[in-house]
């Protein structure tokens, strides 16, 4: 959209015009001529006319100049569309288990039952939409705990990675403590607005080289605060390590839950949500590009066009 900063320059634009219309110009009265053959007063004659049209013309390219001139001292912007801005944003990793034990099919969705992972993604994907404005990555961990998508603004691709992600992918085991490790790799403290790691999973720590409690502790020293969530049905919790994912969450000022079915899942997700707000309400701007350099350059091209044609006109 065009816009004038200084739109009030405007309405110089006739002035050139008035000017013309209240200072007459002087008339000079011809003096007496000689009287000349009919050729010469036509030579004369048609001399005079192409003065006249030349001068015209000259006088149209300087009101141009002018018309540029005052449009460019208008200030004219091209202005954007509205484009969002958080002031503040989150860095929030999400650790996802793909062990063996997430196949178990105990979790309802959509009237049917389904395997753990799939309520898990289902649920998940939602929680990463919410977040406008957030950084958000994705570490997925079996006998091994990958980086999967790297801490982005751009929710659609970790929501992607995580909906193709699949159980055995990392390996059969739980490897808690280095999902936690790795985490706290990619998460900084080094902003106003404490990051955090939302843990997943169904089992203990039964791989890897970092006992979950010392990668707490590392995590602590960080200034990373850990929500952890143990999901299984009621038949399901043998292999949960409570207790463990109680003392990772206590350890770095976090919270403990436990889901057993999909409706408790999901609500465990908007509490956290609502727990971790990020400020990023109210900021928002046009990008604005200047445009006075286009009529500017115009107007003294052409201004030097007239002065160069009047001087040749002189000579």
């Amino acid at each position: 959209m065009l816009n004038f900063e200084w739109l009030w320059m405007l309405i110089f634009l006739p002035l050139p015009l008035l000017v013309r219309w209240k200072v007459k110009p002087v008339e000079v009265e011809n003096s007496a001529r000689l009287k000349v053959p009919f050729i010469e007063e036509f030579q004369q004659e048609s001399s005079h006319l192409m003065r006249i049209k030349q001068n015209v013309f000259l006088l149209i390219l300087a009101y141009i100049a002018w018309i540029c001139l005052i449009i460019a001292a208008a200030k004219p912007q091209w202005v954007g569309d509205i484009i969002e801005l958080p002031i503040q944003g989150r860095d929030i990793m999400m650790a996802v288990d793909l062990s063996g034990s997430m196949k178990e099919r105990d979790f309802r969705l959509n009237g049917r039952y389904v395997n753990r992972l799939i309520a898990t993604k289902a649920v998940a994907s939602q929680f990463i939409d919410k977040r406008h404005g957030d950084r958000i990555g994705l570490i997925l961990f079996g006998t091994q705990a990958y980086l999967q998508a790297p801490l982005t603004f751009d929710r659609t691709t970790v929501s992607t990675l995580l909906l193709e992600a699949q159980i055995g992918l990392a390996g059969e085991k739980t490897a808690i403590g280095d999902a936690i490790t790795l985490s706290v790799k990619r998460l900084s403290a080094k902003q106003e607005l404490q990051p955090i790691l939302i843990l997943l999973t169904d089992g203990a720590n039964t791989a890897g080289q970092i006992e979950p409690k010392k990668a707490a502790e590392l995590a602590r020293s960080k200034g990373i605060k850990i929500y952890t969530i143990g999901m299984g049905s009621q038949r399901g919790w043998n292999d949960l390590d409570e207790s463990t994912l109680k003392t990772i969450a206590e350890q770095t000022g976090g919270r403990y839950f436990k889901a057993k079915n999909t409706q408790q899942l999901s609500e465990i997700y908007q509490l956290v949500d609502q727990l971790e707000q990020s400020d990023h309400d109210g900021q928002r701007y046009r990008p604005t590009k200047s445009l006075f350099m286009w009529p500017l350059s115009l107007s003294l091209l052409l201004s030097a066009s007239v002065i160069a044609m009047r001087l040749r006109m002189s000579s």
